[in-house]
This record gives C-alpha cells, sequence and structure tokens, in this order.
C-alpha cells in the first residue's frame, strides 16, 4: 500500500510554523546584538563606586561589577583591602 500524503492544510500549518520560529529567532538576535552593543557602548564606571552606590543595579550591571572587581584585584590595580570591602558592600546588595 502506498504511504499516505500529508493534506494542504498540513503543509501549510508546518509552513507557518517554521517562519513563526525563524522570527522568533531572528527577534532573539537582535535582541541579544542591541543588549550587547548597549553593555559595549557604556562608559566604563568605577566599581567601587557602583558597590557602593545609592539605586538598585540591573542583574546585567551586577555581573559587571562581580566580574571587573576581580578583574581589577588580579590585575592588582585595587587593594586586598578595597577588594574585601566592595565584595562585602556587593554581597550585601546581593541578598536584598
Amino acid at each position: 500500500m502506498a504511504k499516505q500524503r500529508s493534506s494542504f492544510a498540513k503543509l501549510q500549518r508546518d509552513k507557518a510554523k517554521k517562519e513563526r520560529a525563524s522570527r522568533k529567532r531572528a527577534a532573539r538576535r537582535d535582541r541579544n546584538s542591541s543588549d550587547e552593543d548597549s553593555v559595549a557602548n557604556d562608559e566604563p564606571r568605577d566599581v567601587v563606586s557602583m558597590v557602593s552606590g545609592d539605586g538598585e543595579p540591573s542583574p546585567k550591571e551586577l555581573l559587571m561589577m562581580v566580574e571587573d572587581l576581580h578583574q581589577r584585584r588580579q590585575a592588582g590595580i585595587i587593594s586586598e583591602e578595597d577588594f574585601e570591602e566592595a565584595k562585602v558592600e556587593l554581597f550585601a546588595r546581593l541578598q536584598t
């Protein structure tokens, strides 16, 4: 017996499903690239002042602060005391 072919409606649904998935991928790619551009265009800020600053940092800013803090400590830009102080303040802000 011959295998039954898909109906036209099924083919149309599959095509529409693929198109929606393609649009979602494109939107996700555009959203990610615009986020990276905005982070890349931001002026570098002093980590210690960011940690002790007012307001609630966004999750991206928190990750940036942690990364920058560790990079500055490894490069010897900040002392061990400043590193520990900033780390304590940062962790205090993370828990609130």
